[in-house]
């Protein structure tokens, strides 16, 4: 049977609809995460979790107990078609600009035994004195935010996602083996398949263990500004042109067909 959630089941986080674009991209700079539930449906999910399993590595990929895919844009229109998410794509824009593009898309399926615990940011684009981020007057710019598409239930065993609110306010890194942030703890996402984590690069989060039989599918977009050079894989990367001549204006400008700008 598969891990699932209990019936009276609560979201530990505060949750959002896509159409709450102004609060969600409120709390990425208050909290450093939004959590929206419901984003896909049964069928896409189970549409995903089966083009995962398609998946067969080369280049940077990885399969052992965690395996990981990258730029699954390349390689089905399902994947392609999460970068332009009504809801989450608005987010993006209304967080990195209009103009912004994705970094990379990877896919992930975590086998029992799998441990991700790790307490880390993505990408910390400058380290600053504590009490400078902290001040109500200052608005960091949101340079990197990750999408979470979680396409299993996610209770407390099957690996998820921990994070520390606001910890992106603390202008560094964790050190090793700090694991709250001005005495807030790191706390669980528990979620439902079909929902999505939206995180900035600077929060400090981590994975978890897998302790069930079942394994947890996930995809994650990556998105960016559009000065930030984009890091597909492998090297010389090659667009898959089937998919390119299917893919709509959004969709190709995500990609990186952008206008001519300053640098580009």
């Amino acid at each position: 049977m598969a891990t699932t959630l209990p019936p009276d089941f609560k979201y530990l986080q505060q949750t959002f609809t896509l159409d709450q674009t102004e609060a969600m991209a409120e709390a990425i700079h208050e909290d450093g995460f939004a959590l929206i539930p419901g984003v896909l449906n049964a069928d896409e999910i189970a549409e995903l979790r089966d083009a995962i399993d398609r998946l067969r590595p080369f280049g940077f990929d990885h399969h052992k107990v965690n395996e990981h895919y990258k730029c699954v844009f390349n390689r089905e229109k399902c994947f392609l078609d999460l970068i332009d998410r009504a809801g989450v794509v608005e987010l993006a824009e209304a967080t990195m600009g209009d103009q912004c593009h994705i970094i990379g898309e990877t896919a992930w399926k975590s086998h029992r035994g799998h441990n991700g615990w790790n307490i880390h940011t993505d990408q910390l684009f400058m380290t600053l004195p504590e009490e400078f981020v902290a001040d109500p007057r200052v608005k960091l710019p949101i340079y990197i935010c990750t999408a979470h598409y979680y396409l299993s239930d996610i209770p407390m065993e099957l690996c998820p996602t921990w994070v520390i609110p606001g910890s992106h306010k603390s202008g560094r890194s964790p050190q090793k083996g700090e694991e709250t942030w001005q005495g807030k703890p790191l706390e669980p996402v528990l979620c439902k398949a079909g929902d999505v984590l939206f995180f900035r690069s600077e929060v400090w989060h981590t994975g978890s263990e897998n302790l069930t039989d079942d394994i947890r599918y996930l995809v994650q977009v990556h998105y960016t500004h559009r000065t930030v050079a984009q890091r597909f894989s492998p090297f010389p990367f090659v667009y898959n042109q089937e998919l390119l001549l299917g893919a709509n204006p959004r969709q190709l400008r995500l990609l990186g067909k952008h206008p001519e700008m300053a640098y580009g």
